[in-house]
């Protein structure tokens, strides 16, 4: 699988979401041990959120933001894929593009052994690595030294008070910790866009997942900032927005003496 600038993110996405009722998707990986996801094959745990269709949505956009990115003066491009949940993301993404080194986190035992063996699986591990803590304090300062690229995070987003009732559903075979999104479902993306600045390398991109209806709370939080520009959604197949991509600007310095 490749990316291009001429690709459409929405190709084969269907809709739906982490929002509905996955309980069929989830009972046939886990019989199988095993599923597909942007063209490769991963094993599946049950401490781990299982890879859906409609986050390829995410996967096939950050491609296409990366085609379009030309390599360090070392032929590679740097990734962070936050919140990596099984490593599905880091994986496809290492997989698709030779020039990707990623860096890959998330906060369980589980999410990061299982996102280290699908790394082997896949054959990527001498391209990703996988680090374990909270968001940004989990990857090592040495290795984001210099300015990340981009920045794929597809974080819980559904909130604690709906999961307690009309998506209790979710929690009766996966974690809590894959779909809590706190209060009003955006906690770990108004974290994720505070502490971004500190390892996105201006011009550099910040894509998130979003749960359905939630662009106009992301607007805000991307407004707030004052350290993105160009925010834009990408919707599914549906119509309905399901990504959020926005651009580190550049400092005040350099926007004036830029021509």
């Amino acid at each position: 699988m490749s990316a291009g600038p001429d690709m459409d993110p929405r190709a084969t996405v269907k809709p739906g979401g982490s929002e509905d009722d996955p309980r069929e998707l989830v009972e046939a990986a886990r019989r199988e041990g095993r599923v597909s996801f942007l063209g490769i094959e991963l094993h599946v745990a049950p401490g781990a959120l299982v890879p859906r269709p409609e986050t390829e949505l995410l996967g096939r956009t950050a491609l296409q933001a990366l085609a379009n990115m030309p390599p360090g003066a070392d032929g590679t491009l740097r990734v962070v894929d936050m919140c990596c949940g099984s490593g599905n993301l880091a994986c496809a993404l290492a997989a698709a593009d030779q020039r990707l080194r990623v860096l890959a986190a998330d906060l369980t035992d589980d999410c990061v052994a299982l996102a280290r063996k699908n790394a082997v699986g896949v054959g990527v591990q001498d391209r990703v690595r996988v680090y374990q803590g909270d968001l940004f304090a989990a990857l090592p300062a040495a290795e984001t030294a210099g300015g990340i690229d981009l920045i794929v995070c597809n974080p819980p987003y559904i909130s604690t008070g709906r999961l307690a009732k009309d998506r209790a559903v979710l929690l009766e075979r996966e974690p809590v910790e894959a779909f809590d999104g706190g209060p009003y479902g955006i906690s770990v993306h108004q974290r994720v866009i505070r502490d971004a600045p500190s390892v996105l390398r201006a011009g550099g991109k910040l894509l998130f997942e979003i749960g359905i209806g939630q662009e106009r709370q992301l607007r805000l939080l991307f407004n707030r900032s004052e350290t993105f520009s160009d925010l834009s959604f990408v919707a599914d197949a549906g119509g309905r927005p399901r990504v959020a991509m926005a651009t580190r600007a550049l400092p005040l310095s350099q926007k004036e003496s830029t021509p």
